[in-house]
């Protein structure tokens, strides 16, 4: 597994869980500073510039890999600009990247990319790369599935949440999103899934179940 954004909150937790359950976890990151944070984990990291990498460079740093997930972002505080360039032209780049070896795709995206403001403020336009990540990542014939979770939070992993196929808004544990991911990549029910995620009360390997069905 290819995991981007490796030293974000969601992919440290994803990458924990996964090492756990057997997989080969590489974490891709931009700041060779956060390869030891990223090894304690369990994965390996390597240092790739989603950003300003090309798609070849992003193919070479996840060659082999059995699924990629598009964890990264440009993060709080950055500008509009960087909301496209990193949110959107990232992963499609990593979607363009790991196409020749047919790897299983997930994408943590947002509520609110199904139907973005035209606004011209920074958070506007971050919906909208998001939505047209999204829209790439239904236009590629591979096997995929995008997350929208609602506002994230640190708390602890409950292990309980609500999923659904249709949009809903609530906030939810980064971890629980992670522990979201790591099924989502090994369960075929998924695929060409849009999976909106909060809080909620049923524990999440039980909702799964009923929503994917």
């Amino acid at each position: 597994m290819a995991i981007a954004g490796a030293h974000g909150k969601i992919a440290m937790r994803l990458a924990t869980v996964l090492v756990a359950r057997g997989d080969t976890v590489m974490g891709l990151i931009r700041n060779a500073d956060h390869a030891d944070d990223v090894r304690a984990t369990g994965a390996e990291p390597v240092v790739c510039d989603l950003e300003h990498a090309t798609v070849q460079e992003i193919a070479a740093a996840a060659a082999g890999a059995e699924g990629a997930v598009f964890a990264a972002g440009a993060g709080p505080g950055s500008g509009a600009a960087r909301k496209l360039t990193m949110d959107r032209d990232g992963a499609i780049k990593l979607l363009e990247a790991t196409a020749a070896d047919g790897a299983r795709y997930a994408i943590v995206s947002s509520v609110g990319a199904e139907n973005p403001p035209d606004g011209n403020d920074v958070f506007s336009v971050y919906l909208r790369a998001k939505a047209e990540a999204d829209a790439a990542v239904q236009a590629s014939g591979r096997e995929w599935t995008i997350v929208r979770p609602g506002p994230l939070t640190d708390e602890p992993a409950t292990g309980r949440v609500r999923i659904d196929t249709t949009p809903f808004r609530g906030e939810v544990p980064r971890d629980d999103v992670a522990e979201l991911l790591a099924f989502v990549l090994h369960d075929p029910r998924a695929t060409h899934k849009i999976l909106y995620v909060g809080g909620g009360e049923q524990p999440l390997e039980e909702v799964l179940d009923r929503v994917l069905g």
